[in-house]
């Protein structure tokens, strides 16, 4: 597979009053490109991808995890996992999902916009990640694409997987509660995977909370998707949040038994995951999928019931 060229036109230009795009090296790779506006920063690499790697406050943590064999490693087929926030293919399939992004991206900068396109993976599907920084604060526009590159129609959904850094806790919201008998059908489902231990401690299931802990000293997988018109996924770690918006259509057929959202966690990380709706792209069509991040700080939960989320996190949800 012919490489892509990385663009080395921008060294260190400003794309807006306060927005500034940086190309540097980072974790071992000589080519990334880092985003910044003064208070917080995303690094996306070049030399491999697209990924996101990081994702935190200027000089402080990276939410994101690194993993450490991974970290400037570039070309071979194998698959890493490298970490940070990527872009799969959904249904989960050995041949489509697990793509190698061991390859040089090619990167755009365009206003406030950093895109990196990826080479036409042997499945014949291309993924681009586009970032967008406010000008101010700490919201970050994040927009994922598949492109069809080959000439039949795939059906497919956009998956993100967003690998979070060890020790801390994720939260997700239910749709909104009602009563019985008021409200009769059933308002969304809950997806457990085989693997899944519902009475594992890391879970608490809460009435209008889910709530999962990454533990550095359990190895055992766990993982359950959900569906929710307003999928939320957050992420506590050493007092600062981290939260992924993305809006679910009831309309449209998603995978995983009609999961939006999913959260995995093994020794080493947790996902926060979230799914488009299935799609029947023709050969040279492409679907978006767009998630709205921010970083907050500083954060604590005091009870971890639902009125000690409501009081701590429901401000950052909405």
């Amino acid at each position: 597979m012919p490489k892509l060229l990385v663009a080395t036109l921008l060294i260190c230009v400003p794309i807006s009053a306060a927005v500034t795009v940086e190309k540097t090296a980072y974790a071992g790779w000589p080519n990334c490109y880092r985003l910044s506006n003064g208070e917080v920063e995303l690094v996306v690499t070049a030399d491999v991808g697209p990924r996101i790697i990081r994702y935190g406050y200027v000089g402080g943590q990276n939410l994101f995890v690194e993993l450490e064999e991974d970290l400037g490693q570039t070309g071979g087929d194998g698959w890493r996992l490298y970490g940070g926030s990527r872009l799969w293919v959904a249904p989960e399939d050995r041949v489509f999902s697990y793509g190698a992004d061991n390859e040089p991206v090619e990167i755009e900068v365009s206003g406030s916009k950093l895109t990196a396109l990826a080479p036409v993976e042997n499945t014949g599907v291309q993924k681009r990640i586009t970032v967008e920084l406010a000008d101010r604060g700490t919201e970050a526009r994040v927009s994922y694409g598949l492109a069809n590159r080959t000439i039949w129609p795939l059906r497919i959904a956009t998956w993100v997987l967003t690998m979070m850094n060890r020790g801390g806790t994720a939260v997700t919201t239910l749709p909104p509660r009602g009563t019985h008998p008021e409200i009769l059908a059933p308002t969304n489902p809950v997806v457990l995977f085989a693997f899944t231990n519902m009475s594992d401690s890391r879970w608490s299931w809460l009435e209008k909370y889910i709530v999962l802990r990454q533990d550095p000293g359990n190895s055992d997988p766990e993982k359950i998707g959900l569906f929710n018109p307003s999928t939320r996924g957050a992420y506590l770690l050493n007092g600062e949040l981290f939260v992924k918006k993305f809006d679910a259509s009831p309309d449209e057929e998603y995978p995983d038994m009609g999961s939006s959202f999913e959260v995995f966690t093994n020794e080493r990380f947790l996902e926060l995951e979230t799914l488009g709706p299935m799609r029947t792209l023709r050969p040279g069509e492409s679907m978006e999928h767009v998630e709205t991040w921010s970083l907050h700080r500083p954060v604590a939960v005091e009870r971890w019931d639902d009125e000690g989320l409501d009081r701590a996190l429901a401000p950052y949800l909405d």
